[in-house]
């Protein structure tokens, strides 16, 4: 399943580059394609045997040209290029903010499991990974209990969020034009416009947005640590101060804008109104968290 899921992520993001070129163009080597769609040439041969068989490309070697392009139905669907632990982890995290999931709430790893249609394995795993910082605890009976968060803590790790975000932000500036960071970019701005005007019903969506938007970020400047502690950040600085319901469609929706003016700041490449719109958005980030974990 692994190894399938692999497979339908590179040849979707093979079609995505593919868009890019024009019919009869030379098809990039195997190890370019390699290189840039992130997996083993293995995997590559068996993307271009994919593409082959649908007419996509022909010839052989280093003398393989783009047959025809193709439109989005031609992909996998997203969900089939999701490894079925990261949709688990991804639905753990849902269920604690749709679900109103609090401090004190007891948390059944086998009903999760059955619930999202994983193995226990998944659950566990996921939970395992916020018990290290005291957040999730194991009870000797079994079962786990959802710790609440101090504000010394929230405030720790926001520090540690600044900063790297701020750096990341700056690193955007650098990323050359052909970069799929960029693309990456424009279309997470349309999501959040698209969001923007659907927010009366819509606003609870904005969670995964805004953890995909910040990732984002993030990866103009790769950092394993920050990559590991992320899923942290985001049920702090996210999840946690949803809880308080008090004004919510309101506070993502002046989010949504804050995030907008964000993305056309590092559109623009001017590293001044970058940190402007980085950290005004990272300040009213930390105002929100403090007012709800004082409340």
């Amino acid at each position: 399943m692994k190894t399938d899921t692999l497979f339908k992520r590179a040849y979707n993001d093979a079609l995505e580059l593919i868009s890019r070129l024009r019919q009869g163009d030379i098809l990039p080597s195997e190890n370019a394609l390699a290189a840039g769609l992130r997996v083993s040439r293995t995997t590559v041969r068996k993307v271009i045997a994919t593409l082959d068989e649908q007419g996509i490309v022909s010839g052989a070697g280093r003398h393989r040209i783009i047959s025809r392009l193709v439109g989005p139905a031609s992909r996998f669907p997203d969900a089939e290029t999701v490894p079925a632990a990261v949709q688990g982890e991804k639905q753990c995290m849902e269920w604690m903010l749709r679900g109103d999931a609090r401090a004190g709430s007891l948390i059944n790893e086998l009903e999760l499991a059955r619930q999202f249609g994983v193995a226990t394995t998944v659950i566990r795993e996921f939970l395992n990974s916020f018990q290290r910082f005291g957040l999730i605890e194991r009870r000797p009976s079994g079962g786990w209990v959802l710790q609440g968060f101090t504000m010394s803590f929230a405030l720790e790790l926001f520090e540690i969020r600044e900063m790297f975000e701020l750096r990341s932000a700056h690193a955007f500036v650098d990323l050359p034009g052909t970069s799929p960071l960029w693309e990456q970019l424009q279309a997470l701005r349309r999501e959040h416009v698209a969001l923007l005007e659907e927010v009366d019903a819509r606003f609870h969506d904005f969670s995964d947005l805004d953890s995909r938007f910040h990732r984002l970020v993030n990866a103009a400047a790769p950092n394993r640590f920050i990559d590991g502690f992320y899923d942290i950040i985001t049920l702090i600085f996210h999840y946690h101060y949803q809880w308080n319901k008090q004004n919510e469609r309101e506070r993502n929706e002046v989010a949504l804008r804050e995030h907008i003016t964000y993305i056309d700041a590092l559109l623009s490449r001017y590293p001044s109104v970058i940190e402007l719109a980085c950290r005004t958005h990272l300040a009213s980030a930390r105002t929100t968290l403090v007012r709800s974990i004082s409340n």
